[in-house]
């Protein structure tokens, strides 16, 4: 209880700075918000304290620009399936679905996405995530992507603006699709003024020709033709069933399942089972 009162008050303090911010230095205040929205507070890995299954894969780093992209591989044959987490997590999230997939044979590869685990950066957005994953599927190849929450929107993203001819299957799990709710919860949660709100979709214009209102998984999907297997828990509370709904509605090529009882987190055996049948078929 007193630990959600100081949450609260801490949030609307924060708010209330960036408010005031707003009307003496509008572009710092922008610039703060849009900090304060896309930098992840977990998530990040040390070398010398990595997860075990994660000791247990062959690492290496791409560099793309300036950056640096840390992967993880569980060798296997020439079948490749790429792995993308979501948002505040890392290539360790994978553990319970790793032998579901190695039992195919196949390699597995998975990444840590921009500002989480060992890649390099502060902030975390689709557009630069769809980047890094852009790089590791020229590197790795795979025929397969797996993404859960932020990562399966981002595989969605990724599909329908570079269009690879290479990927044949699609997994996507939990992922949102209306970054309009996102940014809206956002605003809420620090009562934010419509200056910083009309800020921010401006910004996000601007820097990454990016139309927040219009930013959504369901437009991504209907551009589509991969064979996907869509899957969102009806309790999950994180990213509301709603929102894999949508995705559903409009990809064509894709197998919606529902599940109860798993959360945002899906991991569950029998999911798993399908998932690993999805792909071998």
């Amino acid at each position: 209880m007193i630990k959600q009162i100081f949450y609260t008050l801490f949030t609307k303090s924060v708010g209330t700075y960036i408010n005031l911010l707003s009307y003496l230095a509008p572009t710092k205040a922008i610039q703060l918000a849009y900090n304060l929205f896309s930098k992840p507070r977990d998530g990040k890995l040390q070398v010398d304290r990595l997860p075990k299954v994660l000791q247990q894969a062959q690492t290496q780093t791409l560099s793309f620009q300036d950056q640096k992209i840390q992967t993880y591989t569980w060798p296997g044959n020439s079948h490749v399936i790429l792995l993308v987490h979501g948002w505040e997590s890392n290539a360790s999230r994978w553990e319970k679905l790793l032998p579901y997939l190695t039992k195919s044979g196949s390699t597995i590869v998975a990444l840590d996405g921009p500002a989480h685990g060992l890649s390099s950066g502060t902030t975390f957005n689709i557009p630069h995530y769809a980047e890094f994953l852009h790089q590791v599927v020229q590197h790795f190849q795979p025929q397969t992507l797996i993404g859960h929450s932020l990562g399966g929107k981002t595989c969605l993203y990724y599909q329908s603006v570079y269009q690879s001819d290479d990927l044949k299957k699609m997994v996507i799990l939990g992922a949102p699709s209306d970054f309009k709710i996102i940014l809206d919860n956002y605003i809420a949660l620090l009562s934010l003024n419509s200056r910083i709100f009309t800020g921010l979709k401006k910004y996000y214009r601007d820097v990454f020709q990016l139309n927040t209102d219009e930013f959504a998984g369901q437009h991504f999907a209907k551009n589509i033709l991969t064979q996907g297997f869509l899957a969102h828990d009806e309790q999950d509370q994180v990213v509301l069933i709603h929102e894999g709904n949508k995705i559903a509605a409009t990809w064509k090529n894709a197998t919606f399942i529902t599940t109860t009882g798993l959360g945002h987190s899906m991991h569950d055996h029998n999911l798993y089972e399908k998932i690993s049948q999805f792909i071998q078929n």
